[in-house]
């Protein structure tokens, strides 16, 4: 008789008896039938860089095109922090087996043998018990603060990051998580934080916001309503190609790189001069026109930045494929999953883009085993990993989001499989385990958690907290106030105040600044609250040069 596995492979869809047939694309990328794509948001930070670094051209563009270009508002940014976030599609488990969750006074502030199994930790393997044979890095007691962040020592995402990462990079990195639920299987979640950090500042000059889908978010998640920017529509990235293809202008035979970006000139003033002479026929003319002149602008300063679109091949980069790189080439060409994350990460870690977003598909793995989502969870903390190692690499502090929507929850069965390593295994959807964390690399050394004493440091590392049961705490209080904890949307302004705050000291007035532009109203609260829900201080002031 044939015997039945207890698992999913890797890149195995998931059929769940009790869930309906997948019918949206967000139901196909969380169970797996559909890999999960990249997303960027359009970067301010290419003026860090050489132009040699890229291939440009030593020479500048023409005084009048360049004046088109500024009118165009194709500008070079702001310069702010690279950010990347995961959207792991399905809801995947964050809180206890990965990074730790605990009471009012931080991560070590230890929850009852109870909740941890409901968050997948047998009896035998709760943080505070003395392990007999410590894992390398651990604190002997199942946590593990290699990342300034508490994992449990047998997290896979902190396996995947460690696996990826140098020590020196390692000793760089700080985090902070956030307890906060999140609608279970639902497209409805306005997770994504894009908007949110281009709202912060973050602006590109090839694009101001990507997405691996047609939706007004570019992802899976949804975007907060009130954020969104019809100006800003993300636009598809997903792979090198896509990522050589937003600068390639065409084939100009055996012209030179100067005589190329001449031509687009002329062609720009060609059809300004046409533009300027005959009407569209429409009622919004001198709008329509705008955005035609822009696009020929547009296409001439690509010319001028990037004559090489090769040179921006992140399958090129041996800091990413190769011997000396992130990953080897036979991985890198094996795994869909890896070439995505690099594109991304090349992107916004390069300059090229501010922010992005890596959504990552099958992490509904609520499979009754947990060798399952041991896989997947191992997969994501290699390519956070290689976002956290490529940034170390180019020296650029990163700001790295995870997130996904809704959680899992075991019922104390283990898995006693190879993979599966005695774990519970998951058994259903549970919101009420669901957590969102954050690291922050510097390449000037940790960043500092807010707070005078290390109780005080504690308590900004874990924004919000859990019961003793393993769930969310949803009330807040004076002293340990979590906006986010029932309501996503307040959970992307938190992650907005978080990356704020790294640039500056005045975060807070700059936030409230960027709501009321807008002519709306955030809902963190006051600057006491706003204080309590700060993880670290700045590490840059003001724009990166």
């Amino acid at each position: 008789m044939a015997k039945r596995r207890n698992f999913y492979r890797l890149d195995e869809p998931l059929k769940h008896p009790d869930h309906h047939r997948p019918k949206t694309r967000r139901d196909f990328i969380a169970q797996g039938f559909m890999a999960g794509m990249g997303t960027v948001v359009g970067s301010p930070m290419l003026s860090m860089f050489s132009s040699k670094a890229f291939g440009q051209a030593d020479y500048d563009l023409s005084s009048d095109i360049d004046a088109l270009r500024l009118a165009c508002g194709i500008t070079d940014g702001a310069g702010k922090i690279p950010f990347i976030c995961f959207d792991l599609a399905g809801g995947a488990n964050i809180a206890g087996s990965n990074v730790l969750v605990g009471g009012q006074g931080g991560q070590m502030d230890f929850l009852s043998t109870a909740g941890y199994s409901k968050q997948g930790l047998p009896g035998d393997m709760i943080p505070g018990l003395a392990e007999a044979t410590p894992a390398a890095g651990s604190n002997g007691d199942h946590t593990d603060t290699q990342l300034g962040l508490a994992f449990h020592t047998d997290s896979q995402f902190l396996r995947g990051i460690l696996e990826r990462t140098s020590p020196g990079t390692q000793q760089a990195i700080n985090g902070a998580v956030i307890a906060a639920r999140s609608e279970n299987d639902t497209a409805n979640n306005p997770h994504n934080p894009m908007y949110a950090i281009n709202m912060a500042g973050a602006n590109g000059r090839l694009v101001a916001l990507a997405g691996s889908r047609s939706s007004d978010s570019g992802g899976n998640s949804m975007a907060p309503a009130d954020l969104i920017n019809n100006e800003v529509r993300p636009t598809k990235v997903d792979r090198p190609s896509d990522v050589t293809g937003m600068v390639d202008v065409g084939d100009f035979g055996a012209l030179s790189d100067e005589q190329v970006v001449r031509v687009m000139e002329a062609v720009s003033r060609v059809s300004k001069a046409k533009l300027d002479r005959v009407s569209t026929g429409m009622t919004l003319d001198a709008d329509v026109k705008d955005l035609v002149q822009c696009a020929y602008v547009k296409s001439a300063y690509l010319a001028q930045r990037f004559p090489n679109p090769a040179s921006l091949n992140p399958a090129a980069d041996p800091d990413i494929v190769g011997a000396s790189g992130i990953f080897s080439t036979e991985e890198f060409n094996d795994d869909r999953e890896f070439q995505k994350a690099a594109s991304v990460m090349k992107l916004v870690i390069e300059g090229l883009s501010g922010a992005g977003t890596i959504a990552m598909g099958g992490y509904d793995y609520h499979t009754g085993d947990r060798s399952t989502g041991e896989e997947r969870d191992l997969r994501a903390g290699r390519c956070m990993g290689a976002c956290l190692e490529y940034a170390a690499r180019k020296g650029k502090p990163l700001m790295l989001y995870v997130f996904s929507d809704g959680s899992v929850f075991s019922n104390g069965m283990t898995d006693d499989s190879e993979e599966g390593r005695g774990k519970g295994v998951w058994t259903g959807d549970n919101q009420q385990t669901a957590s969102a964390f954050f690291l922050v690399y510097n390449p000037g050394g940790r960043p500092v958690l807010m707070g005078a004493t290390a109780d005080e440091q504690a308590r900004h590392q874990q924004i919000g907290y859990m019961r003793g049961s393993g769930d969310v705490e949803t009330n807040s209080s004076t002293d340990r106030p979590n906006p986010a904890a029932n309501n996503v949307n307040l959970l992307v302004q938190t992650v907005m105040l978080n990356y704020m705050a790294l640039h500056g000291s005045n975060a807070q007035s700059q936030f409230e600044l960027a709501f009321t532009e807008k002519g709306l109203l955030h809902g963190l609260g006051g600057s006491g609250v706003m204080d309590r829900l700060t993880a670290f201080q700045p590490i840059v002031d003001g724009s990166i040069v």
